[in-house]
Formats: C-alpha cells, sequence, structure tokens
C-alpha cells in the first residue's frame, strides 16, 4: 500500500467476519472506488469567496494556507493591490480535504506531507484515490482491498474518498460563479514571461 504520511500499517489477522463487516463499512462510507467524476475545463478560475463556499472554509483560512504555501491558487496568484486570486477545481479538491483532515484532528505537518502527495498526482488519478486516516498518519488507498484492510484492522478510523469529494465540489462549483482565466493570467507569478504580459495589458488599456 502507498502512503502519503507516516509509515505503512499491517493489518490484522484474516477473520471472514470482520473482513465482512469492513466492507460493508466502506461501502456505506462510499470508501469503494465506484465514482466516475466529470472532467472539468482546465482554464475555468474560481476567485476567493467561491473557493471558501464549495471548500467549507473561512477566507482567513484561505488567505493563510495561500500564505504559507501549503494550497495555493495554480490559475493566479494575488499580485499587488486589487488582483484577485483563481482557484482551479483542483485546488478547491485539496482545500475540502484539508479542511476535512485538519476536523479530524491531524496535524498540519502530516496535512502538508499529504498535499504535497496529492500535488504529485495526476487530476485524473485523484478521483481513485481514498485517504484514511487514525488522526496521526495519513494513507493512501488505491484499491478496494487497501480500504477493508485497514478498516479491519482498526486502525483508518477515518476515510475521504477523493472521488466522492470532487462531486461534492463539482454540484457546489455548478451553482457558484466561475471565470475563464486569460493566458497570461495562468501563468505562475515568478514565471520570466510576467512582465510581458503586464505590458501587454497596459497597452491594451491604452
Amino acid at each position: 500500500m502507498a502512503v502519503s504520511s507516516g509509515e505503512g500499517k499491517t493489518a490484522g489477522q484474516e477473520d471472514p467476519v470482520r473482513r465482512e463487516s469492513a466492507r460493508q463499512r466502506a461501502g456505506e462510507q462510499g470508501l469503494l472506488f465506484d465514482e466516475q467524476p466529470t472532467a472539468l475545463p482546465a482554464d475555468i478560475g474560481y476567485r476567493g469567496p467561491t473557493a471558501c463556499a464549495a471548500a467549507g472554509i473561512t477566507y482567513r483560512q484561505l488567505d493563510y494556507w495561500a500564505r504559507t504555501g501549503l494550497v495555493e491558487p495554480t490559475i493566479r496568484a494575488a499580485q499587488g493591490s486589487g488582483s484577485q486570486r483563481l482557484y482551479s477545481f483542483r485546488d478547491i479538491l485539496v482545500l475540502k480535504v484539508v479542511k476535512r483532515l485538519l476536523d479530524t484532528g491531524v496535524s498540519l505537518q502530516q496535512i502538508r506531507t499529504a498535499v504535497q502527495h496529492l500535488r504529485d498526482r495526476g487530476v485524473a488519478d485523484l478521483a481513485q484515490i481514498t485517504l484514511m486516516s487514525d488522526g496521526v498518519s495519513v494513507y493512501e488507498c488505491t484499491s478496494a482491498d487497501e480500504v477493508i484492510d485497514l478498516l479491519q484492522g482498526g486502525q483508518g478510523v477515518f476515510g475521504i474518498a477523493l472521488g466522492r469529494v470532487w462531486r461534492e465540489v463539482e454540484g457546489s462549483l455548478a451553482e457558484l460563479p466561475g471565470e475563464r482565466a486569460a493566458v497570461e493570467d495562468s501563468v505562475p507569478a515568478d514565471h520570466p514571461a510576467d512582465e510581458l504580459a503586464r505590458r501587454r495589458r497596459a497597452r491594451r488599456m491604452g
């Protein structure tokens, strides 16, 4: 089993009754990889208040996590007074996962490790991951058997199926405003082309 943070744990001894009970628990919690998320446009961005509403967090949390590098907007970072951050769908998905992990008592250090692990994944891969936590460490499961093994062993007391979170975020954003990012807005803030983009905008504005 791949582990996003902490060290792996071995499941308890094989017990058909406990295993079936664990399978039922996993099914009830929606942890068995039955989601088929819809692909969303990569150039649609969402402003801070929209990201907060979809992820269920406060603007203060959003701002703090961006400033400390926990979850930064990948479509457009804030660049000076009056500029607006633009978050991608994937960013908001990670924001919602961070909120759920915090709510279960997982430490910020462990969450940072898990977030970095998620950053290394493709968007499509995220939908097939379930994160399990015992409140101390965070474990990645990519198959139903791994989920059931953790539940059966009693160690994975909390599960987050990213496919289900994906669907929740998608439903929230369907009722919230988004905006199409300009080409220059999608360039990272430290990219050499930023200055050229600013000059082009200045020329267009006269």
